[in-house]
């Protein structure tokens, strides 16, 4: 039924389950983390034109739609973004209202048609990992230029802190989480989603609608593996070591290779392999 009441999803639900110990049989409540999807739309100058869809975890979705159209390379400051607004038009089932956000622009919209093999899969279209890599040097992308230096003890304390920041995580187990931390180590601020790039737009967008870009001095933590689009996306905030618990993709180091970011997987237990530009951490 059209009109009534916008409900907004919350961050996890609960389910009924069985749980099953050796023989026994138990059911029980659990709490799993909400997937919904987020439509993106661009506004400006009376037009419409939807963007992306993405699946994601509700909670800070203004920050996600506001890193992407950022870490996307479509708009290139906050001054360019008029207004972010969910799509409560009456017209939309109440249950998705709150899953379309409009990005209004101060100006017309961008040709999007560049910008599509940043988002768009075509399993047909025979783009490789060096167009992609020749796709941001399109966008004026540089090397991050950054001489932070931190110590490999540093390094080592960050998953335990990512981990004492994952509130949701905590309750479902089910969740990704994107951490920027500064030199020291301090936790600056930590996004949760069900997709790994879905929370580092959080936390991009975040840093854009906080006037905290670009992330210099900064290191990302990121759990699961570090891909091609997590490290585009720290390119594109200027982030200069990125590390994750896991394993990287041959194309995420060739991008940290060619950018000039510090990019360091399996940090757990004391321990992790540097990929590149290893100078940044400095033994004593």
């Amino acid at each position: 039924m059209k009109g009534g009441s916008a409900v907004r999803p919350g961050r996890t639900v609960d389910v009924s389950v069985v749980a099953l110990d050796d023989a026994a049989r138990t059911p029980k409540h659990d709490a799993v983390v909400t997937e919904e999807p987020l439509e993106i739309r661009l506004a400006g100058a009376g037009k419409t034109q939807t963007l992306a869809v993405t699946m994601r975890t509700p909670g800070h979705d203004f920050e996600l739609a506001a890193g992407f159209v950022f870490s996307e390379g479509i708009v290139a400051s906050l001054e360019r973004i008029g207004a972010i607004t969910y799509c409560v038009d009456p017209a939309i089932e109440p249950d998705q209202r709150y899953n379309i956000v409009n990005v209004e622009l101060t100006g017309p919209l961008p040709e999007l048609a560049r910008f599509e093999r940043h988002f768009t899969v075509n399993s047909s279209c025979g783009v490789c990992g060096r167009a992609q890599l020749d796709s941001l040097r399109d966008l004026g992308v540089k090397p991050v230029d950054d001489e932070v230096r931190v110590s490999p003890e540093t390094l080592y304390a960050l998953p335990e802190r990512m981990r004492e920041a994952q509130r949701i995580f905590e309750s479902t187990g089910g969740l990704h989480a994107a951490a920027l931390f500064d030199e020291n180590g301090t936790a600056l601020a930590v996004r949760e989603d069900v997709g790994r790039h879905n929370a580092l737009d959080k936390l991009i967008g975040w840093g854009l609608m906080n006037a905290k870009l670009p992330f210099a001095r900064t290191i990302l933590l990121a759990s699961g593996r570090a891909s091609y689009e997590i490290l585009q996306k720290s390119v594109m905030a200027r982030i200069p070591i990125v590390a994750s618990v896991s394993a990287p993709s041959s194309l995420a180091v060739d991008l940290a290779r060619e950018f000039n970011v510090t990019l360091a997987g399996f940090l757990r237990n004391r321990r992790a392999n540097v990929y590149t530009a290893a100078e940044r951490i400095a033994t004593a």
